[in-house]
């Protein structure tokens, strides 16, 4: 653990992808790319755009290649999205994408249950997509769920999440975001796992991506801040949340990041107010109050 913070951390925004994916009427494509609109004007230079996922699966995702095609206008904007499998990345790819995500879990038995599969073998299929977005040069990110706890199996230890960590980052993933799923997480499950995976990996190369279920995720963030950890995933107004888990209320809202952040001196590049207008924008769509606790503070979502 160090005792000096990151002067800089970089914010992958998930709230158009991990965010809206579990809603329940479907969000349009205006809406959407009205929200990553606000969301870059904020200040925000990566963002989880969509997800090339069957919309059999998931019906909310299937504007995925509208999406991709209507983002091209960013220049200098990463837009990772996430692609299951070759065919996934095939069509991302088609459509425009020059960033994709692929996803592992650190539980067997949330392996079987969310895709079919253990996650030895969830490893091996993405190994051909890897070869082609190597050969394409398309940067791979590599999302581990349950790195904290299981709805099934409680518990998972640090060595399992090592294990996978270190598959994907030879398979050639070159960021791996650590997901608490279902935000079981504290601050001393958060430090035990940290210490275990910064033994031999380097801390440029991990992400956090915190639920607030129990509402942890702040108090777990610092943790990785003061392990060196300088990226961070977060989700505007605290949108998303896990299907699997008993009242969780979503991701970390990006607002409280960025609040925490700029009180603790460190530099995002955000724009706090420019990203309650965002926030204001999607909830006032979504016709719910946000869980930002920032925005609820702020006033500044009353009608």
């Amino acid at each position: 653990m160090t005792n000096r913070y990151p002067d800089h951390v970089k914010i992958t925004e998930v709230g158009p992808r991990d965010g809206l994916q579990n809603e329940k009427t479907f969000v349009t494509t205006d809406v959407k790319l009205r929200l990553i609109d606000l969301l870059v004007k904020s200040g925000i230079k990566y963002i989880e755009a969509t997800s090339f996922v069957s919309p059999k699966w998931v019906p909310q995702m299937a504007d995925a290649t509208s999406i991709v095609e209507a983002i091209q206008k960013y220049t200098d904007i990463h837009f990772p999205v996430l692609t299951p499998n070759l065919q996934g990345f095939d069509n991302a790819i088609a459509a425009g994408a020059k960033e994709v995500a692929i996803f592992a879990a650190a539980s067997e038995t949330f392996s079987q249950k969310n895709i079919n599969c253990s996650i030895e073998d969830s490893i091996n299929r993405f190994k051909p997509l890897l070869v082609k977005a190597q050969q394409l040069r398309i940067p791979v990110r590599g999302y581990i769920s349950c790195v904290l706890g299981c709805p099934y199996e409680g518990e998972i230890k640090t060595s399992q999440v090592d294990a996978v960590c270190q598959q994907l980052l030879e398979a050639g993933c070159y960021e791996i975001s650590l997901g608490d799923t279902i935000g079981v997480g504290t601050p001393i499950k958060t430090s035990r796992l940290l210490g275990t995976l910064l033994k031999t990996i380097n801390p440029s190369t991990l992400a956090v991506h915190f639920h607030d279920t129990y509402g942890q995720a702040l108090a777990n963030i610092l943790i990785s801040l003061q392990h060196g950890i300088a990226n961070i995933d977060s989700a505007v107004g605290g949108l998303g949340g896990c299907p699997y888990a008993k009242g969780a209320t979503g991701n970390v809202a990006t607002e409280d990041v960025v609040y925490m952040l700029n009180g603790m001196g460190i530099d995002t590049g955000i724009d706090l107010n420019k990203l309650l207008q965002a926030n204001q924008f999607i909830f006032n769509k979504l016709g719910r109050q946000t869980n930002s606790k920032v925005a609820i503070a702020s006033g500044q979502l009353k009608n």
